[in-house]
């Protein structure tokens, strides 16, 4: 079977564009965003301060509409671009690249990783030593988001531990047992897999991506999770009720949109788990879920991202 091909699009913009580029490519792609030469699980804002200027590159299908992608990309850089100290107009670079050389070339830097007291991400081509009370997930993420690396994961998956552990901030939390979870946009499928670990007797995720869905299952079933976590396609509004636990870890603005929707699938005493918000778009998730029931808990950040955590008290 022919790979896949893939245009890759480099944009030279200073190193205080960083963030307004990077997210406006990913929005624009829906898939990875690379910084100079550092590859990473979504877009990050973070800004190269290093270097007055930094290559943002983003990655479209080689068989979609790539002169309208690039039309949408000149638009924005010369829109947005004369308002940055040190703004040159460039055209954006081009490149056509087979899948496996794109999903193959972030693994070099791609190492475990220990997040929270006990959680440890061990790559599936790195060798780790556990300690004994260490709960390993084992992951080969391929073109799906989620390594636990960047920010918006490593938040949502530090909340979840301290939740299933009992040491959430909310009263009683030690007498109730999160036994039903929802991940939405789970992407490699790391959430979940992690809330099996930590005792969720049923997890139900969900991603539109294909890819996404395929790279969750296959590591559902390497870290033999397989027969609590259910993986598909499903629309949100078919997944049912009753969830003890809903993460959900993507952009702000459908958060913001999605909230009924979330907030009606949440159990009495539930929590909601909500990541990958900039830190300056917090109160449009605010205001959204503000009228609907759960309470909010705490507001954690790492760096530009926020994790917004509500519970369900009645």
């Amino acid at each position: 079977m022919k790979n896949k091909e893939w245009v890759q699009v480099s944009c030279e913009v200073p190193a205080a564009m960083v963030e307004m580029t990077a997210e406006f490519l990913v929005e624009l792609s829906s898939a990875g965003v690379a910084i100079d030469n550092r590859v990473l699980d979504t877009f990050s804002l973070e800004s190269v301060e290093d270097s007055p200027f930094a290559s943002v590159t983003a990655y479209f299908p080689a068989d979609g509409p790539i002169e309208e992608m690039l039309r949408q990309i000149r638009e924005f850089l010369s829109a947005n671009g004369p308002g940055f100290p040190g703004y040159t107009p460039s055209e954006p670079v081009l490149a056509r690249i087979a899948e496996e050389d794109w999903s193959s070339s972030w693994k070099e830097n791609f190492k475990p990783l220990r997040i929270g007291e006990r959680l440890v991400i061990r790559p599936t081509w790195e060798e780790f030593a556990a300690k004994d009370a260490d709960i390993v997930i084992d992951l080969d993420p391929g073109m799906a988001f989620g390594t636990g690396t960047h920010a918006t994961t490593s938040l949502c998956l530090s909340v979840l531990e301290r939740i299933m552990s009992g040491k959430g901030q909310a009263e009683n939390t030690r007498e109730w047992k999160a036994r039903k979870v929802l991940d939405v946009g789970t992407g490699s499928g790391i959430l979940g897999i992690a809330a099996v670990k930590l005792g969720a007797e049923q997890v139900i995720a969900i991603d539109l991506d294909g890819d996404a869905v395929r790279a969750a299952t296959e590591n559902s079933i390497l870290n033999g999770v397989s027969a609590r976590m259910q993986v598909s396609d499903t629309p949100l509004e078919m997944t049912g009720c009753g969830f003890d636990v809903i993460l959900a870890n993507i952009l702000a603005e459908d958060l913001a949109r999605l909230a009924p929707e979330l907030t009606k699938r949440l159990a009495p005493g539930g929590f909601l788990v909500l990541s990958g918000i900039l830190n300056e778009k917090e109160s449009i998730v605010a205001e959204s879920y503000a009228e609907l029931g759960p309470g909010p808990l705490e507001v954690l950040r790492e760096d530009e991202w926020s994790c917004m955590v509500y519970r369900r008290h009645c």
